[in-house]
């Protein structure tokens, strides 16, 4: 028993064997068979077996080190210049790529620089000098980015026979028309994002892909959708054709026919002289502002499905009581800067719409707040019209209001009436700014946060002021007649969550001492 104590004890205490030469003939075997230690390129970061980073550091030059295990590869805002191709052909593991913001020209991307990538999903080569797109990119890949390039053409092979690609990205290029292949997307079936904005294309491109659920197309010179360019994208639920020179004589009544899933269609900043005929069924938001229809009043053939309609800048002079019950859905309505007058706007115009939750009628020529407003707004907007008074009776029913802009009117202190403010319980942003107020609004409601008076006649504040409003957060007074004694010392009291006070471009500075802040709650369990 003692022997085998001792004999127990000389094998805890003995040092490890050195490795024999048939150790080191044979790696496999003995100590030397760990894995070796991992090697990051210099200032790289390697986070993972399979991924490397090595993100703005100025590299000039492709690092020559980057294990063969590599999935992930990050070469982001840097300097390189060309990728070679003896080093990218090592990488045959690679399943994303990012080169976003390099120097990297069409003249440092040889043609035949990703034919080894056989599993690489996602390239990204956003922000660098490409001329042209790359001829040939894996048939393995699912996202690609090119955007912010100067690509004046792609090949049918760039994006063609790729059925894994779902999402493509060539927004701010040079693309036109000639430079895009009628069989760009031969054989890749399954794109559902394209972006093509911001290019020069003069109209729609034919043979986009069938799958498409979001296409952007914003920003180019369009001025005509050719008849059927729009009949196989059935799928498609987002369209954005705004900032283009579309006319009437560019769409007709089928353009947008086949498009049962549409939900959103942006067709402001064009040429338009009327609503498009034809519009889909389910359509839920659309944009026309900015055009040149001349509406004197709102479309009654508008999609009953609508949740959004925006149709600022125009010409609306007249809300009739049954001018928008066709959109009983409707929680967003714009018609800022149209001419609206309140004695053209029904007091019953917009009381079908109880769904609402976004009015903006800024810049119109109302004098008086609309009646029957739906108790259901969030957000009203009434800026830049001719207000002349406030009614309690047409505040009354917004108990729900969140944010109310009276901002740039003619109001007065005498023209806001007693119980004004009493039903807006959940008013948390009032804007009153630019008016003639000589002094703040009394009793405002108690949910307040942000109050905005600048540019109003205020000369004094009482230490009374803001008695009614202790969660306030943000106060604006600049650009008012105040003098260093115009705000008595009392008149923050009380306010713990006040964190901003304004009082430049008065005829005085105006110092501020802000009351101390709220002591936060402890914590559930906490000491």
């Amino acid at each position: 028993m003692r022997l085998s104590l001792l004999l127990l004890l000389l094998l805890l205490t003995s040092p490890p064997p050195t490795p024999s030469m048939e150790d080191a003939a044979f790696p496999h075997l003995g100590e030397s068979s760990r894995p070796p230690p991992r090697t990051c390129p210099p200032r790289c970061s390697c986070p993972r077996a399979d991924t490397v980073h090595c993100n703005g550091l100025d590299l000039q030059v492709f690092p020559d080190n980057i294990t063969r295990a590599a999935q992930h590869l990050s070469l982001q805002n840097n300097q390189l210049q060309e990728l070679p191709y003896n080093e990218l052909s090592r990488l045959s593991s690679l399943r994303t790529l990012n080169l976003h913001n390099n120097l990297i020209s069409s003249e440092g991307l040889p043609d035949e620089a990703f034919e080894s990538l056989t599993q690489l999903q996602h390239i990204y080569v956003a922000h660098n000098k490409l001329s042209v797109a790359p001829q040939f990119l894996p048939r393995s890949l699912r996202v690609v980015d090119l955007a912010a390039n100067q690509v004046t053409e792609i090949f049918p092979l760039t994006f063609g026979e790729k059925p894994a690609l779902r999402s493509v990205y060539l927004h701010n290029n040079q693309l036109s028309n000639a430079g895009l292949p009628p069989d760009a997307f031969h054989g890749s079936e399954a794109v559902t994002t394209l972006s093509l904005s911001s290019n020069r294309l003069s109209y729609l491109p034919p043979s986009l892909p069938p799958s498409l659920e979001r296409l952007h197309l914003q920003n180019n010179l369009i001025s005509k959708v050719p008849r059927g360019a729009l009949s196989r994208q059935t799928h498609l639920r987002e369209l954005y054709l705004q900032h283009n020179q579309l006319t009437d004589s560019g769409l007709d009544a089928t353009t947008f026919s086949k498009l049962h899933h549409l939900e959103y269609l942006d067709l402001s900043h064009n040429q338009l002289a009327s609503v498009p005929a034809g519009l889909p069924r389910a359509l839920a938001v659309l944009h026309l502002g900015r055009n040149r229809i001349r509406l004197d009043r709102v479309p009654p053939v508008l999609p009953r499905r609508l949740r959004a309609l925006v149709l600022p800048h125009n010409h609306v002079t007249t809300l009739g009581a049954r001018d928008l019950a066709g959109m009983p859905g409707l929680a967003e309505l714009n018609l800022a800067y149209n001419r609206l007058v309140s004695a053209r706007v029904h007091r019953r115009a917009f009381r079908p719409l109880r769904a609402l939750r976004s009015l903006d009628l800024a810049g119109n020529q109302l004098t008086r707040v609309p009646g029957g407003l739906p108790g259901s707004l969030h957000t009203l907007r009434l800026q830049r019209n001719q207000l002349r008074a406030l009614e309690p009776e047409l505040l009354a029913s917004l108990d729900q209001l969140r944010e109310l802009s009276l901002a740039h009117n003619r109001l007065r202190i005498g023209d806001i009436g007693p119980g004004t403010w009493h039903e807006l319980q959940a008013l948390q942003v009032l804007d009153l700014s630019h008016n003639e107020l000589s002094f703040v609004p009394p009793d405002l409601p108690e949910a307040l946060e942000e109050l905005h008076l600048q540019g109003n006649r205020i000369s004094h504040v009482g230490s009374e002021a803001f008695l009614s409003t202790p969660r306030l957060r943000a106060l604006f007074l600049r650009a008012n007649r105040l003098h260093m004694t115009s705000i008595a010392p009392e008149a923050f009291l009380g306010l713990l969550h006040l964190s901003v006070v304004d009082t430049a471009g008065n005829p005085e500075q105006v110092l501020v001492r802000l009351p101390p802040r709220a002591p936060r709650q402890p914590q559930a369990g906490g000491p």
